[in-house]
């Protein structure tokens, strides 16, 4: 694969052209094994030079690819699909390795990107355009839909296969060229499916990989030659992907992050509820946009709820990723994320939130330099304290009460953030209710994390997303391609015929 020995530590190489080459950095950033604490390579810290040789070998790429028929394209993907399948063990193992997932979570995950390549396929059809006959007297109208040309694709830690395979199988098979930027704290898994991608027999300098950060951000939003930025992280940067981009010219799709809400009504069926706030929660170690990190139980729900839950919580396995063991939840991303979300717990008990169960001190045998926290739920928290308002990204659960569903709804309404939101319940009036009213793009009634399969779109509002066009389904198309209309006249130069003359009515 593209990691060159040039140090004590490997080295990630660039795809440029179709060749994986070395970069001009001098700088470099690390990546670890979340769940030893061991370094496993290192990544160049791109500049506006490495990022300029990838953009123009995507240009110079694109008119080939984009007169390349479509079914041809699509019948790349189909190869490709065929080859992630095939290796879909050894993917999954790449990305508990350099993120920490469970292999479970790693392989749903990578599922979940297939599906996106899957749904890429029937683009041939999903790309027609319309067309009416005789608008006007012997005018005929149309419209088709045209590649941009060069994309990029912004992607973070969270999940290294899933999301970078939200964006380039669509905008390959529509016809652009792609320039991607996986995070520099997850490339590897990235720089292996990016070898099956050329396996499948993607022209050369179609798709290019390269790494860093804000320099090489900032180099791909104002490279004049880009026209489309996609984007998911944090809504602070989703913000600033947008302005920068949209002042740049481009299209931008910028996802941004979130505080999903999970109100539990007391009608629930409770052993249901709480295994599914488990895995919504502290499910890939709560690192994930669509996490529910706000239980709101209403009325007498929290009496039966909280002591399940609690005793569910403490009975998780967490453990190291990398081996043969099974645990319940991995590590988190890093020392430095590790010690952020400690800090978040630690300023909601000096807010006066109720520790109900505490997973700061676990210990993993085997591996005690990885960055393990464990389950941790804060109870009887309030809207004021910071473990309610922010994005916290691991694996703890705030639990705020309320009196009623409208005290749960406005609560929502409070909130500027607007991923996701689930109920559980067994009426159909709240579920009614909570559909209807809730102020977030995603709702799961009795589903707890309602993220959506790749053929319909990932509504984020609010916060949650900056930009006009979601990722995935038609939007996604949409997205990555230009609409063209065409109104077309042939006069005739012989003497029009009515369609009252004799000829017409069947005489001669």
């Amino acid at each position: 694969m593209a990691v060159t020995q040039s140090s004590p530590v490997k080295t990630c190489d660039l795809l440029i052209g179709g060749k994986w080459t070395g970069s001009q950095a001098t700088e470099f950033t690390k990546v670890w094994n979340p769940s030893t604490g061991e370094i496993i390579a290192q990544v160049p810290v791109c500049g506006a030079s490495d990022v300029d040789l990838a953009v123009q070998a995507a240009q110079k790429a694109f008119p080939a690819w984009n007169d390349t028929p479509i079914v041809e394209r699509t019948r790349v993907m189909y190869r490709f699909k065929a080859i992630l399948e095939k290796n879909y063990e050894s993917i999954a193992k790449s990305i508990t390795r350099e993120h920490g997932k469970t292999l479970a979570e790693a392989k749903a995950s990578l599922a979940r990107g297939i599906e996106v390549v899957e749904f890429s396929l029937g683009i041939p059809s999903l790309m027609m355009g319309e067309c009416l006959e005789n608008i006007a007297t012997n005018v005929d109208c149309e419209t088709m839909r045209h590649p941009l040309g060069v994309c990029a694709g912004i992607t973070p830690f969270n999940f290294p296969a899933m999301v970078p395979l939200w964006m380039y199988p669509v905008a390959l098979t529509c016809g652009n060229t792609f320039v991607l930027k996986p995070s520099e704290k997850v490339p590897l898994t990235s720089m292996l499916i990016a070898e099956y991608l050329l396996e499948a027999g993607l022209p050369e300098g179609v798709f290019n990989i390269v790494h860093g950060g804000k320099d090489a951000v900032d180099a791909l939003l104002t490279h004049p030659l880009v026209k489309a930025i996609s984007f998911v992280g944090s809504t602070g940067i989703a913000k600033y992907i947008y302005e920068v981009g949209a002042k740049h010219g481009k299209k931008v799709q910028a996802n941004g992050g979130a505080k999903n809400h999970i109100i539990i009504m007391p009608d629930a069926d409770m052993q249901q509820t709480v295994q599914a706030l488990q895995a919504s929660a502290f499910g890939c170690a709560g690192e994930r946009c669509m996490a529910g990190s706000l239980a709101i139980p209403v009325g007498e729900a929290a009496e039966e709820l909280m002591p399940r839950l609690i005793e569910a919580s403490s009975k998780m396995k967490v453990g190291r990723t990398d081996g043969d063991t099974n645990p319940d939840m991995g590590p988190v991303i890093s020392a430095e994320h590790l010690k952020y979300v400690k800090s978040i717990i630690g300023k909601g008990v000096n807010e006066g939130a109720e520790l109900a169960l505490d997973g700061r001190d676990i210990k993993v045998q085997d591996a005690p330099d990885g960055f393990y926290l464990g389950p941790t739920i804060l109870d009887k928290t309030k809207t004021s304290m910071s473990v309610v308002q922010e994005e916290i990204f691991g694996p703890v659960l705030s639990v705020l009460r309320a009196k009623t569903i409208e005290d749960a709804l406005e609560l929502g309404n409070k909130c500027p953030y607007g991923n996701g939101a689930v109920i559980y319940t067994s009426s159909g009036r709240s579920a009614r209710q909570f559909k209807r009213y809730f102020n977030a793009g995603m709702i799961g009634v009795n589903v707890g994390v309602p993220a959506p399969m790749a053929w319909f779109p990932f509504t984020g509002w609010n916060a949650s997303f900056y930009g006009d066009q979601h990722m995935q389904g038609r939007e996604g198309i949409q997205f990555f391609t230009q609409q063209k209309m065409t109104m077309t006249r042939w006069f005739d130069t012989k003497p029009q015929t009515s369609y009252q003359d004799p000829i017409w009515k069947g005489k001669n």
